[in-house]
């Protein structure tokens, strides 16, 4: 039977021939690395001795509140999965490809490496452990105990729209693959099956952990192999109401069941695809071929503020306090887990988004190919079919240089990153469903039950990607994803005050990525959506202009009392 993929196998050539800047990829990716493994061994241990301090004392919710559904005590491998499926999504990837395409790989490289550790990983477990000490409640809920009413609602109504969008763009990208790409679908939906069957093993007959890995990771591999002897092919619009209903079973079935060991596994695809690509790097040792800075002022803005709204995910990101207050904090066995759980998925994803840029500058080739059978490498031809199919064929051919087929590690990358933007989709939808159920659900029974409140952001997400609505949104949603971050340092920063610890970890932070977002959105505003007449960008950019500026007056007002919100643990 012959291969539907039948894709020319190419030898890594010599990249001395591409070279236009000597700058070797290897020496960079190493550096990145060891920049990762030292931050968290060092400021790790310094945000968690000075501002969490944890302690296996203390119950955790998913202990305290067990019910089998939502709090679940979970092990750090598995919660860790879970976690990092969540938060990695295609943000790493894709926004760090588009900023590398705007100002080169430098300053998008900078950013990565110390946003991620500054200001990403402090964000991410200062937001879980702010959960933890709450009974697992969302950044929301927090917002008004430790600001205000004021700060709880408008952060509340933002977040639950923000979701909304992500559940819209994520079904998209979704249901666009399937379609575009057939012979994803069986190893896609496959893995939804075989996760079941994984839950259903590991928690419910005992089966060894290891063992049972091992088994549904050749499963994985093979499925691969089926998909691309008999792919499925289906319109956008089926898989579109496939992606829809898919997330609501997902997002309101106990997490056992489906949403842990899913997540579990997809992060076994993304370090497999992390350790293998960063191996094919040294093995292949290219030179960076790409300029390393491009331009102060690019076709979407200036450097700054535009860069630090674009890289998004890998460096610091909204989307990750809402997971980590959402799920992650519900199923958190012990306090001394946190630390591995939220600062090192977030050094993990900045792991993820450097091997993004070290791909895209050295594996792939900058405006010219060497030589016209190496064409279809060129990484300006491959952005414009799309950012997931520049990662997948960059990954493709660096595995290929370990002897990995070239079309099976093209499909490995395009399912790695089909498989996160799924697990991001059902994650906002139960996210979304938290919030209404902690806020409109107090006060109207009806909206407690979790089919209602999980149905009600679906409904709206549906709606979006009628008649591509979504797409006019999406160039505000990169700002308004920090501006969730910056709220969540600053609602962090008045919880932890309240125990009296230092606030210039989660404080600075916080003022850099408000300047930065509003400014952003200022500039979006006046120089882009107004003289362009696209008024409902610019209404929305002003809308989180106002919310933005609201909230972090609550929350100063909050942090100048003379006492203390909370009192000691």
């Amino acid at each position: 039977m012959k291969r539907r993929s039948e894709i020319i196998e190419f030898p890594i050539t010599n990249y001395q021939e591409q070279r236009t800047n000597p700058m070797n990829a290897s020496i960079i990716a190493l550096i990145g690395i060891l920049w990762f493994v030292i931050a968290y061994k060092w400021y790790g241990k310094k945000i968690e001795q000075k501002l969490v301090q944890p302690s296996d004392a203390n119950v955790t919710p998913a202990n305290e509140l067990y019910d089998n559904v939502d709090y679940v005590p979970t092990k750090a491998p598995i919660l860790f999965g879970h976690h990092f499926s969540s938060i990695a999504g295609a943000g790493p990837i894709i926004g760090p490809i588009l900023a590398f395409s705007l100002f080169g790989w430098l300053p998008t490289l900078l950013w990565i490496l110390l946003g991620t550790v500054f200001m990403g990983a402090v964000h991410d477990y200062a937001s879980l452990m702010a959960s933890v000490r709450s009974k697992g409640v969302s950044i929301t809920e927090i917002a008004e105990r430790s600001v205000s009413k004021t700060a709880r609602w408008i952060f509340s109504v933002f977040v639950w729209l923000t979701l909304a969008l992500v559940q819209a763009v994520f079904a998209v990208l979704t249901a666009q693959t399937l379609e575009q790409k057939p012979e994803i679908v069986i190893p896609t939906i496959g893995l939804i099956f075989l996760a079941v069957a994984f839950g259903w093993s590991v928690y419910r007959r005992g089966s060894n952990l290891m063992i049972s890995t091992i088994i549904a990771l050749i499963t994985i591999f093979i499925f691969i192999l089926i998909g691309d002897y008999y792919p499925v092919y289906a319109s956008y619009d089926f898989w579109l109401l496939f992606c829809i209903v898919y997330a609501f079973i997902a997002a309101t079935i106990p997490v056992w069941i489906l949403l842990q060991p899913r997540d579990y596994l997809s992060m076994y695809l993304l370090l497999a695809g992390l350790v293998l690509g960063f191996i094919g790097l040294f093995v292949t040792n290219p030179t960076i071929n790409a300029p390393a800075f491009i331009s102060l002022q690019s076709s979407n803005g200036p450097l700054w503020p535009i860069l630090f709204i674009t890289v998004a995910c890998g460096a610091i990101s909204g989307f990750h306090s809402l997971v980590g207050s959402g799920t992650s904090a519900k199923q958190l066995a012990k306090e001394s887990d946190g630390k591995k759980i939220a600062f090192g998925g977030m050094l993990t994803e900045g792991a993820l988004a450097l091997l993004v840029i070290v791909l895209m500058g050295s594996v792939l080739y900058w405006g010219k190919a060497p030589s016209e059978e190496l064409n279809g490498f060129i990484f300006q031809d491959l952005l414009k079919q799309s950012a997931n199919i520049t990662f997948g064929t960059a990954l493709g051919k660096v595995l290929n240089s370990l002897g990995i087929p070239l079309f099976m590690g093209i499909a490995f990358g395009v399912l790695m990153l089909n498989a996160f933007i799924l697990t991001t989709l059902d994650t906002t939808v139960r996210l979304a469903r938290y919030i209404v159920q902690e806020s409109v659900g107090t006060k109207f029974k009806l909206f407690s039950n979790r089919y209602i409140a999980a149905s009600l952001g679906l409904i709206l997400a549906y709606l979006l990607t009628q008649g591509n609505n979504w797409k006019i949104i999406w160039p505000v949603f990169g700002a308004s994803n920090q501006l969730v971050a910056a709220l969540a340092l600053f609602v962090a920063t008045a919880y932890w005050f309240g125990y009296k610890r230092p606030r210039r970890f989660t404080l600075l932070p916080a003022i850099f990525m408000l300047i930065t977002t509003e400014a952003a959105l200022v500039y979006q505003l006046f120089w882009q959506y107004i003289p362009t007449k696209n008024y409902i960008l610019a209404v929305t950019a002003t809308i989180l202009i106002i919310l933005g500026v609201i909230v972090a007056i609550e929350v100063f007002k909050c942090i100048k009392q003379v006492e203390p919100k909370n009192k000691g643990i």
